[in-house]
Formats: C-alpha cells, sequence, structure tokens
C-alpha cells in the first residue's frame, strides 16, 4: 500500500473499519504524518512501527479495531493512555469533534513532545498530550466518556474503573486479549473480551 486512501480502503475491506465518523478521522490524520522520517516509506504498511524508546505505532488494523469497539462519540470527553507518536490522539480528537477533547499521556518525556508537535503539524487543537507520573495510571479523581489504552496490562486495571463516567467505555489490551468494559449507573460492567493480539507491555503503572 502506497497511499492513506489504498491503507483505508484495506482496513474497510478487511472489515475492521466500519464508522463513517472514524474513515473521515482516518482520511484526515494520515499515518506518515506520525511516523518518523526514517520510516515513512513503510507509513502505509499494515504493521507496527518503531517510534523511539522501544515504543510503536500500533498496527493500523489493531488501531482500527480498537476505535471501533471504543465508539467515540461527538462531544465526548476521552483520556488516551500511551499516546505515544499522538496518532491516536489525533484520531479520536478528530471523531470527538470540536465540541469534545482529548487528553493524551505518556510517561517517555520525548515521546510526549513528539506527540505534541505532531498534533500541531496536524492542525488537532482539541487535545493535549502530557507526561505523567509512571507510577499513577491514568488521571485519578477525573472522569471520561471513554478511555483507550495501547499497551498491554498484566491483568485489569481497577483503578481505571472509577475514571469512567456512567455509561462510558474504556477498551484496553490485557496480556494477549482486547477488552472493551461498559460501565453502567450502579457501578458494573458489561465485559467483551477479543483475544490473539500483541501489544506493547504497559510500563510501571500500577493496577
Amino acid at each position: 500500500m502506497h497511499s492513506n486512501q489504498q491503507l483505508i480502503d484495506h482496513l474497510i475491506a478487511s472489515g475492521v473499519l466500519r464508522s463513517l465518523s472514524l474513515i473521515n478521522a482516518f482520511k484526515k490524520c494520515d499515518r506518515i504524518d506520525f511516523v518518523p522520517e526514517e520510516f515513512r516509506p513503510y507509513a502505509y504498511e499494515d504493521r507496527p512501527l518503531p517510534i523511539s524508546n522501544g515504543q510503536t505505532i500500533s498496527q493500523p488494523y489493531t488501531v482500527a479495531i480498537m476505535l471501533e469497539l471504543l465508539q467515540p462519540h461527538s462531544g465526548d470527553k476521552v483520556l488516551d493512555i500511551g499516546s505515544g507518536s499522538g496518532w491516536t490522539t489525533a484520531l479520536l480528537a478528530t471523531t470527538v469533534g470540536e465540541s469534545g477533547f482529548v487528553e493524551g499521556i505518556d510517561i517517555i518525556p520525548s515521546l510526549v513532545e513528539y506527540g505534541k508537535e505532531n498534533l500541531q503539524t496536524a492542525g488537532i487543537y482539541n487535545a493535549s498530550i502530557s507526561l505523567i507520573d509512571s507510577q499513577i495510571l491514568g488521571k485519578p479523581g477525573r472522569r471520561y466518556d471513554r478511555i483507550l489504552v495501547s499497551a498491554s496490562a498484566p491483568e485489569m486495571p481497577r483503578a481505571l474503573f472509577d475514571q469512567l463516567k456512567s455509561g462510558g467505555t474504556l477498551v484496553i489490551p490485557v496480556q494477549n486479549s482486547i477488552w472493551r468494559l461498559t460501565k453502567h449507573e450502579d457501578e458494573t460492567f458489561d465485559a467483551y473480551e477479543l483475544p490473539g493480539f500483541v501489544f506493547v507491555p504497559l510500563i510501571g503503572s500500577k493496577t
């Protein structure tokens, strides 16, 4: 694949990219703008690529699956844990629109700066990326409509449950499965598991 449109067509044909709002986000947020220059010849290949510090920009196929599970809506407040190059942050910000906002967070200072630069270059202004303490998971005390985690936790992190609003959705890799949890008013959850994935580990944070 040699263009963003070819990549999008591939994801649609594969059945993992379906929602019009997400298709439009993939069109606006060209992956090549979030890939280090030396890897840009491979930007439209459906595979993860290195960014720095042992981290990667995720495989587009996997990103599409996770965002379709998350189902961000216009106006949502979203937390993007492990924002990396800023690509998922940009995709989410485009989907939630000007009435929504995405808070990207990462524990690696160089990636935070890289992600910020990429958001600015892409013209994304309803999102931020900030550095967080590696011993704190998410943003305790705040609540979000959607939470996306782009690295694999060893077990389900209960610390994130309290950061979801009622009706909110968390999408997170746990070991080799992607999980979607939807929170109800009585603090219970519906859970859905999709196995068979490999992610970089969620490092440092307590669950």
